[in-house]
């Protein structure tokens, strides 16, 4: 079969591109479409393992959940996870293809190109329509030679554009007709569309402006969307949305227990705290440039890391250390998440400059492993208990490197195939693994938290995300004209 498709670019970065496409993803799939997402790059490193044994952008899995498949590395066939303010790792079909700085990897482009095209034939080969969302804006002329993300990619797979605004930002109306009047004249024959997105108000307020853009453009207006308030229930890709949305209201039921995270510059991986997040028990604190440990602390979770001794660095900066370690020894609660794991070793050793310059440095102290940033990346989904109390746990490894040592013959999980995953100390405090999606599961979340004195949690994680999907969805259905948009696509 060979499917449709239509690309969705943004007049910037969060403007909503990915999740209108997961909410349209859903939507189509409702219809009886067999629906794909696609990014053929992306920027993030918040990442997911696929069933191909390979890594994508967070939001290409959660799109893929939308369409009811399992996710694939074709779906993100290009992702950059940074690992300083320049530079990136690069990821190429779900493997490590290489590390660049900014600049270096603007003439790499055109050699990943290839990889890109391929990718998407596959996915159209599967579908009866590709959904396509670009990256960034579609306006960043000074990025377009060699571009592979936005009108690059549209000119060569002849994809259709509908362009997104974010009226929530303001200056909507000029973001719109700028994009048209900045791009190139052949660029611009792509965008067949328009929607303005995360409106609040009054709708009727801004119909004379959709009309103006429809009219200034020559593009199809093909919805006015309003603010998705339940938006914050699904994974975010970009650490700007970490801790978004409401918080909680308290449960009456008893007392919230302070869970604390300290936001290093690479945490990667975040999506691990959403469960939690959601929790009506749990106050999740998210310590940001410095911010005091707060007194009344009852479990402290150092999450992963793409850079994991640069972000030992910064926790130092900031004086996380010291609390840390004296929230310890009063007996205080720690979890660290892959690269949080490996801060809380005696030492961690990057000789090959994998993450960074070539270079070791000591952990935190707290358990009796070190780490060796050496050998090849595990991506795997995995299945397994808890050691201790034979709780069930599912969630992905996805991290480079060996943990050995004393505390690791005390493993915090026993994986399904056998092998022992983690270390947790003598008093059964501070415990550390490798997996990600550890609180996901409702069974594992709730031991942690009835450890922890919380009251009895009544959050099915997995059927709230199911079922914001099925929102989000019927959400999109009644604000943009969906036959619309089906007959732009090509």
């Amino acid at each position: 079969m060979t499917a449709r498709r239509l690309m969705f670019q943004g007049t910037g970065s969060d403007v909503g591109k990915s999740l209108i496409v997961a909410g349209l993803c859903r939507l189509l799939t409702s219809r009886g479409l067999a629906v794909r997402p696609f990014k053929p790059q992306n920027m993030s490193n918040n990442a997911a393992v696929t069933e191909d044994g390979g890594e994508i952008g967070r939001a290409q899995a959660l799109q893929a959940r939308a369409a009811r498949v399992a996710p694939s590395v074709d779906m993100n066939p290009v992702l950059l996870k940074p690992q300083s303010d320049v530079g990136s790792q690069i990821v190429v079909q779900g493997r490590v293809f290489g590390n660049a700085r900014a600049r270096e990897y603007q003439s790499r482009k055109a050699e990943l190109m290839p990889y890109v095209l391929n990718s998407f034939a596959r996915i159209r080969a599967q579908c009866d329509i590709v959904l396509v969302e670009g990256a960034g804006s579609a306006s960043e002329v000074n990025l377009r030679a060699n571009d592979i993300a936005n009108m690059g990619f549209a000119r060569a797979a002849d994809a259709p554009v509908v362009l997104i605004g974010d009226i929530d930002r303001g200056g909507v109306i000029a973001s719109l007709c700028g994009t048209q009047a900045v791009i190139d004249p052949e660029d611009g024959k792509l965008i067949v569309g328009f929607i303005v997105n995360k409106m609040r108000g009054d709708p009727t307020l801004f119909a004379t402006g959709m009309t103006f853009v429809a009219e200034r453009t020559g593009w199809a207006p093909l919805g006015l969307v309003p603010h998705f308030r339940d938006a914050h229930r699904l994974p975010a890709e970009d650490v700007v949305g970490l801790g978004a949305g409401p918080a909680p209201v308290p449960d009456t039921a008893g007392r919230r227990v302070r869970i604390v995270v300290p936001v290093l510059p690479h945490i990667a991986n975040f999506d691990d705290l959403d469960p939690l997040r959601l929790e009506l028990g749990v106050d999740l604190v998210l310590l940001r440039n410095g911010a005091a440990l707060p007194v009344d602390t009852d479990l402290i979770i150092l999450p992963g890391s793409k850079a994991t001794i640069a972000d030992l660095a910064a926790l130092r900066a900031c004086g996380w250390d010291a609390d840390i370690i004296a929230y310890a020894r009063r007996g205080g609660r720690v979890l660290g998440l892959c690269g949080g794991y490996q801060m809380l070793g005696q030492s961690i050793a990057d000789p090959q400059g994998i993450e960074g310059p070539p270079g070791s440095a000591d952990g935190l102290g707290l358990l009796e492993v070190s780490t060796d940033l050496t050998g090849d990346k595990s991506l795997v989904a995995v299945k397994g208990h808890t050691v201790t109390d034979n709780v069930a746990v599912t969630g992905y490894e996805m991290h480079m490197g060996r943990t050995t040592g004393a505390g690791a013959e005390r493993p915090l999980l026993r994986l399904d195939d056998g092998r022992p995953d983690g270390a947790v100390s003598v008093d059964g405090r501070i415990a550390g693994a490798y997996l990600h999606g550890f609180f996901a599961g409702d069974a594992q979340r709730a031991a942690w938290l009835a450890r922890l004195g919380a009251p009895k949690s009544s959050l099915a994680y997995e059927e709230l995300v199911e079922q914001t999907l099925d929102a989000l969805a019927a959400h999109l259905a009644e604000h943009l004209d969906i036959d619309k948009l089906l007959s732009l696509a090509r």
